[in-house]
């Protein structure tokens, strides 16, 4: 599978059976969606608003009714539940943005899929631990997407890589200023154990036969603005 970060918490992973697209947010990838095409697209959070062309009736968030609607041959998941889209099997856990309960609590999606064999999660703008019934709806995961620079301290974020055991790890700055987004990345790699973050690359092509056999850090960056295909 090929993985392309486009900023925050926007990735999209192309595998042989099916692409997803994670929180294609305009705020991140603009109105024209930088050429973003995909057969699902995950929502990890109510708080921002899609790409035009997302619309209509979104998965609902009620975990007792977890159905997705096709919409332009696109599946758009936001909340918990369990799908099976395009030979695609994915988990939504619930989690939060905030240490905020009750009627002030803002909720994110954290997105488990299985894609070509490898175990994924997108953990979008998480900012906490997870707690241990939640790690059991997300077993085996070889790559991690986890937020840094926002409401997931790096102390939190790497105990939570530790809790997680990914063979990959990719860090997604929830920062648009260059500068401070990079300092994120960098503060998280130290707290991983990393005195200087790894070169950062344009793609990522992951196979089950090559995952690393111990936790690997991989920086990716951001795809340029209309940068197509």
């Amino acid at each position: 599978m090929e993985i392309t970060y486009y900023g925050r918490t926007c990735i999209r992973i192309r595998g042989r059976e099916a692409t997803i697209a994670y929180d294609p947010y305009t705020s991140i990838v603009g109105p024209t969606g930088r050429g973003i095409t995909a057969d699902i697209v995950t929502l990890s959070h109510p708080d921002d608003a899609p790409l035009a062309r997302v619309k209509g009736r979104l998965a609902p968030r009620d975990q007792r009714t977890p159905i997705a609607t096709s919409l332009d041959n696109a599946v758009v998941l936001e909340g918990p539940g369990e799908y099976e889209v395009k030979s695609i099997l994915m988990t939504g856990v619930r989690s939060y943005r905030d240490a905020h309960r009750g009627a002030a609590a803002r909720y994110n999606t954290a997105f488990y899929a299985e894609i070509d064999g490898v175990h994924v999660v997108h953990l979008g703008d998480h900012a906490e631990g997870l707690g241990n019934e939640q790690v059991k709806e997300l077993p085996g995961i070889d790559v991690v997407f986890v937020p840094v620079g926002g409401g997931l301290s790096v102390n939190a974020a790497a105990a939570l890589i530790s809790q997680l055991a990914p063979k990959i790890v990719i860090p997604m700055p929830v920062i648009d200023e260059p500068s401070k987004a990079t300092a994120a990345v960098k503060a998280f790699c130290k707290e991983e154990g990393l005195t200087t973050p790894p070169a950062p690359q344009q793609k990522l092509v992951v196979t089950i036969s090559a995952l690393p056999e111990e936790t690997t850090t991989v920086v990716l960056e951001p795809r340029a603005e209309g940068f197509g295909g």
